[in-house]
């Protein structure tokens, strides 16, 4: 097995990085979607509305643990380089695996999350529909 090296889990960093910067996009775009969703749930108290902000809800706290995930992961992939830097080499294998994994975690949280969105926008879709049949 090859020795794992300070470049292995650096190059962890500019696609972690990437995936952190479009997370954080989703987050904000919920935070502003639910803000406005919220103003006008309390001009009319619609159950259409409130549904919606449940499915941000969900879709939101998913983000959120989506973050976690994969900042823990470059912070392992940190802490795998110090360990090698201190040559504790073994040790830095196995966090630079769970660094890894927790990538993985955050990736597929990322798939539950876009499923949510495209049922929910699904949705949309069919209250389209049944509204321009009723036309």
């Amino acid at each position: 097995m090859e020795e794992l090296t300070l470049t292995t889990p650096a190059l962890l960093f500019s696609a972690i990085s990437l995936i952190m910067l479009a997370y954080t996009n989703r987050f904000l775009a919920y935070a502003a979607v639910i803000r406005s969703l919220h103003d006008k749930y309390l001009e009319k108290k619609n159950d259409s509305l409130l549904r919606q902000i449940q499915n941000l809800k969900l879709r939101l706290n998913l983000t959120r643990y989506m973050q976690i995930f994969g900042i823990t992961s470059l912070l392992f992939c940190v802490l795998t380089m110090f360990l090698i830097y201190v040559d504790f080499h073994r040790v830095a294998v196995w966090v630079f695996g769970s660094a890894l994994i927790l990538l993985i975690v955050s990736l597929a949280l990322l798939i539950k999350e876009i499923q949510i969105s495209a049922q929910a926008l699904q949705h949309h879709i069919a209250d389209i529909e049944e509204y321009l049949k009723k036309k």
